[in-house]
């Protein structure tokens, strides 16, 4: 009898931890640079001389906030971050969150005018990184690369592969419909990557997240969705989207997944897990509207908040 209650207990403990949901996630950060002036960059005014008085103490209450995000986005297996300096803030990140034990950093320098990158972060102590790269694009009309670069990571969990993409894609300047172009060019060659993949082996596992600057129902993300399935959107959130524009809001941050991410077996994502985080902390009220609390207004005004993008999930199940 008592090995019974023992089999049952130890049964419930185990089924338990693998009952656990970690998070792939996503957050534009906004504007992540150091005080330190790099020649290479485009930081003077995020300097302490600079035009946003950028000091030591406004970088801390930053790193604090993404923290206090991070947290409040569940156990993170991966996490992509976009609007970020170097690859040394984003270390800062880690050193000062739970995860600085476990996890690790993938970052390259992109060559992007405003002097910003992506990159991710992941849990080391589950997932083995056996490979890494950069995916760079000139732009229609452009004679060199100038925007920024898709990350990507292979992964191993055990006898699971999994690939995993951070985008920043160019942004609306000058136009959507104009702009379009340089979009349809960022999403042709992340197709390309995803395509590339799929052939080698389809049972390999992807997924695809960043700031698209685009809406779900626009060119550019159609055509990786043509291969990947989307998994946020309007009623994902509690204010039908990431990003608020004109008084509107709509889905500018994706997560998307691949055929073979969205099986039974192994890792695997969660159907309908995606999510849209807004908690009381990353909002204010403006003019009787709710909008995300952000770090700077207008052209220098310190506000001390957030981002002025929501951070999005999905669930993960090992």
């Amino acid at each position: 009898m008592m090995k019974h209650i023992l089999f049952l207990s130890l049964l419930t403990l185990t089924t338990g931890s693998f009952a656990q949901n970690y998070r792939i996630g996503f957050y534009n950060v906004e504007n992540l640079f150091d005080t330190i002036n790099d020649p290479k960059k485009n930081d003077e005014e995020f300097l302490p001389d600079g035009k946003m008085s950028w000091n030591q103490q406004r970088y801390n209450e930053k790193l604090q906030h993404i923290n206090q995000v991070m947290d409040e986005m569940g156990k993170l297996l991966i996490l992509g971050m976009c609007e970020i300096e170097n690859e040394q803030v984003m270390r800062d990140v880690v050193k000062h969150s739970k995860y600085a034990k476990t996890h690790g950093v993938v970052h390259y320098e992109s060559p992007d005018e405003r002097g910003i990158d992506v990159g991710m972060i992941y849990d080391s102590s589950l997932l083995r990184c056996i490979a890494s790269g950069n995916i760079r694009f000139t732009l229609p009309g452009k004679e060199k690369p100038s925007s920024r670069d898709i990350v990507w990571a292979k992964f191993l969990y055990k006898k699971d592969t999994l690939f995993a993409m951070v985008n920043h894609w160019p942004s609306r300047r000058g136009g959507t419909d104009d702009s379009e172009k340089n979009r349809l060019e960022a999403a042709k060659n992340a197709r390309h990557f995803i395509d590339s993949v799929e052939q080698k082996n389809p049972k390999y596992k992807l997924v695809l997240m960043g700031d698209l600057n685009d809406y779900p129902e626009d060119k550019a993300p159609m055509f990786v969705a043509e291969k990947l399935t989307e998994m946020i959107c309007k009623a994902s959130g509690e204010f039908g989207g990431s990003y608020l524009h004109d008084g509107e809001w709509n889905v500018l941050d994706h997560i998307m997944v691949s055929p073979a991410l969205r099986g039974k077996k192994g890792l695997r994502a969660v159907i309908g897990s995606g999510k849209i985080h807004s908690p009381a902390f990353v909002i204010e009220e403006y003019k009787g509207k709710k909008q995300p609390k952000r770090t700077y207004v207008g052209a220098n005004k310190y506000l001390g908040g957030y981002s002025d993008h929501l951070s999005v999930t999905i669930d993960i199940k090992l």
